[in-house]
């Protein structure tokens, strides 16, 4: 195997395949990026943690020899990274090593057999659709902030997705604020509805697969995986074996007290406030007048932060504590002007979103202060 290559053709796909590859592996072939070069000038990387797979995909324009091999995946994404901008890059196969030269640089790399990289199993989709890149970073963008981080109860250590014939909803929840959001657009040609967990860290990584183009990806699901592939790659990673909490109980309803705030002075004030905040738990004391909203933190050195906002709000007094972090969550990603709060009591969980038309909601659990 043997071809030339820019270095901005290489780093970016050998950096979203490393970000797969653990830094501590089992078998020291999962280190490596398995690289196949094929008769048609198409060069596929693949990482793998045997959790998630990623395979990008560079159409080479050079000369080249085809071939297969694997090598250290930081090694040789290190080395692209620290060579000059447009530098060429020729890696060459040789003697059961592979030899990396730009300018006058020169690497060998030790190389592991492609024969010992794990193969794909073949996997059968139960349902597929297409859906723009667009719209899967939105959706991700929009909830993942919500995925609980190494919880016991796994089943939330990932993302709800929810595909029926004209909605792909997607919900996060780590137990103590759920966020959900959806696209209602999308014609998937799917009967009923269809559900599945994606893990954390899959949703991590086709996160950073995706633009804010509109072209079309394909998204196939069966029962113990998920692919989404494109032109340049293929993602594939397991689904948590898990049944999701019935999220939709715990959407606030008939809440009496509706507040409507705006986003940006909101955004700013939980920030202020936050500054003197108990590290620990976070927490803020909101109480609610007429067209007044008070923000208060303290902290056990006795410092106190007050932050005034005034909102449309006409009803009796409330009281209700939060962590700051989870309104600071939800006020950045929102992309109105004006917020709506919807409450009920001071042991009342706040439902947050849009005023109009929003294809998103965020539930957020008081705090005890």
């Amino acid at each position: 195997m043997k071809f030339k290559v820019f270095r901005e053709q290489l780093l970016k796909p050998l950096q979203l395949v490393a970000g797969v590859i653990e830094k501590r592996q089992t078998m020291p072939i999962l280190a490596n990026v398995y690289m196949s070069l094929h008769k048609d000038g198409t060069l596929s990387l693949t990482g793998t943690d045997m959790e998630v797979e990623m395979v990008v995909r560079v159409v080479l324009d050079n000369d080249f020899t085809p071939g297969e091999i694997t090598v250290p995946a930081k090694k040789l994404t290190d080395i692209c990274r620290s060579l000059p901008d447009e530098s060429e890059i020729t890696l060459e196969l040789k003697d059961e090593r592979v030899l990396v030269k730009s300018g006058r640089s020169r690497f060998q790399l030790s190389a592991l057999p492609a024969s010992d990289f794990p193969a794909s199993d073949s996997r059968q989709n139960e349902i597929s659709f297409q859906c723009t890149k667009h719209t899967i970073k939105r959706l991700i963008e929009k909830t993942g902030f919500a995925m609980a981080q190494q919880d016991v109860r796994y089943y939330l250590n990932g993302m709800l997705w929810e595909i029926s014939a004209n909605r792909f909803r997607v919900v996060a929840t780590d137990g103590h604020r759920l966020a959900l959001s959806e696209n209602t657009e999308l014609q998937t040609g799917i009967n009923d509805v269809y559900s599945c967990i994606v893990p954390r860290k899959g949703i991590s990584e086709l996160a950073r697969l995706l633009d804010d183009n509109e072209d079309n990806v394909d998204i196939g699901i069966g029962p113990s995986h998920i692919q989404v592939s494109s032109e340049f790659f293929t993602f594939t990673s397991k689904l948590v074996d898990g049944k999701f909490p019935e999220y939709e109980r715990v959407l606030p309803r008939g809440g009496d007290k509706i507040v409507f705030g705006p986003r940006a002075e909101l955004r700013e004030a939980f920030s202020r406030a936050a500054i003197l905040s108990n590290v620990k738990y976070r927490g803020v004391r909101l109480l609610l007048n007429d067209s007044l909203l008070t923000i208060t933190a303290n902290n056990p050195e006795q410092e106190e932060a007050n932050e005034e906002v005034v909102v449309d709000y006409h009803g009796e007094e409330l009281e209700i504590g939060f962590n700051v972090s989870y309104l600071q969550d939800v006020t950045n990603v929102l992309e109105s002007e004006t917020i709506k709060f919807t409450l009920s009591n001071s042991n009342a969980s706040a439902l947050i979103e849009e005023p109009e038309g929003g294809d998103s909601m965020y539930v957020v659990m008081p705090m005890r202060m």
